[in-house]
């Protein structure tokens, strides 16, 4: 920052939300691998309000997170990428109790968060406390899992219809959808247009602002923190019941389609965590090599699962 920069309190230009789109393509065309991800994108977004006031609400959790599998390997806290704990089929969980679900299948931000606190991003405890006092009507008998298929299609034709008769079934009014990784962003904004357009409120809790409003959704609540923390910061309560309590309010007042809401928390007083994910400008030739090794090892990972998923 120049002088004269500091000197009016203006931030560094790159404190800013991450564009992760641009970041993204750049990045795997870096490691070689050519024509870049198409995201989907809408021009028309659908918005159902809510039908009644959300103190009479019941309200379901959609995550992106997978349980936890003992023998896939290392889904701990600080677990590098784990292709082999991905899942290829909506699941759903009693939302009345408490479960073990982790995010090492997904590209999460490894470098400035650890996945130590699931409340980060799976707010059920939240949610229950929620309706404990009032807030909501009822935390909806089931959460559901949604799978982050890098294929649009599959989202759109298979998961997007599953998750809709799944909230049918639990009579749920609104949805909450909390992603984790790039594609992640995608998938829950997919899904989020297939329940408003089809008689279910929601609101999508990130941190990919670029993503969700690249696609098109109804109501999104952007926190500014890096990958992996859409429900708030870790260890930090406040800043967790805080987060939930926004995305509610959103939820509740929003006017139109296309709302967009910006937490007003900072990760960090040091913005520059935000200068590293898939940045491949800051990356040696060396490192460079390693990834595209890691990533070839992890997609043949993440095929064979799938293939086997579909077989059964």
């Amino acid at each position: 920052m120049s002088a004269p920069d500091a000197d009016l309190g203006f931030a560094a230009e790159y404190d800013a939300p991450i564009p992760y789109l641009q970041r993204i393509r750049d990045y795997y065309q870096g490691l070689g691998y050519g024509a870049p991800h198409r995201w989907a994108h809408y021009a028309e977004v659908p918005f159902q309000p809510l039908g009644k006031p959300l103190a009479e609400c019941r309200i379901t959790l959609i995550t992106t997170a997978a349980r936890y599998q003992p023998d896939k390997g290392d889904q701990g806290p600080h677990a590098p990428y784990n292709a082999a704990a991905k899942f290829y089929g909506v699941y759903s969980g009693d939302a009345a109790i408490d479960h073990d679900l982790r995010i090492s299948h997904v590209a999460y931000d490894r470098a400035h968060t650890s996945a130590e606190d699931s409340n980060t991003w799976f707010p059920l405890r939240q949610l229950r406390a929620q309706a404990a006092a009032g807030r909501i009507g009822a935390v909806a008998q089931h959460f559901h899992g949604a799978p982050t298929n890098r294929s649009q299609r599959t989202t759109l034709d298979q998961d997007g219809p599953e998750l809709l008769a799944r909230c049918r079934a639990d009579g749920a009014d609104a949805a909450i959808l909390v992603p984790n990784c790039p594609v992640c962003h995608q998938t829950v904004s997919l899904a989020a247009r297939h329940l408003e357009a089809n008689g279910i409120a929601t609101i999508v809790m990130g941190c990919a602002k670029d993503i969700v409003e690249f696609v098109g959704v109804p109501r999104f609540l952007f926190s500014d923190f890096p990958l992996g923390n859409s429900a708030g910061r870790p260890n930090d309560p406040a800043s967790q019941s805080f987060t939930l309590e926004l995305a509610l309010r959103i939820l509740e007042t929003a006017p139109a389609a296309r709302t967009t809401v910006q937490s007003p928390m900072r990760w960090t007083g040091d913005p520059r965590w935000k200068l590293d994910y898939s940045n491949i400008d800051r990356l040696p030739a060396e490192e460079v090599r390693r990834r595209r090794a890691e990533f070839d090892r992890q997609k043949e990972s993440a095929r064979t699962i799938r293939d086997e998923t579909a077989a059964a």
